[in-house]
């Protein structure tokens, strides 16, 4: 389950896409998570996904 908290949720995300995924793509198929959702959500606060960085900045 990922974490509520926009913040948290970020730092997580993140260290994730350094440390274990080429893609958020990957990811969100891994952890079964909906990408459109978790995008969205980090948007809400300030963030977007960078493809080429695979990270949110």
């Amino acid at each position: 389950m990922l974490p509520q908290d926009p913040i948290i949720l970020l730092s997580y995300v993140n260290t994730k896409l350094r440390d274990d995924y080429d893609s958020l793509d990957e990811l969100c198929a891994d952890l079964d998570a909906d990408r459109e959702e978790l995008v969205r959500r980090l948007e809400a606060v300030g963030y977007t996904y960078d493809e080429d960085k695979n990270r949110f900045l």
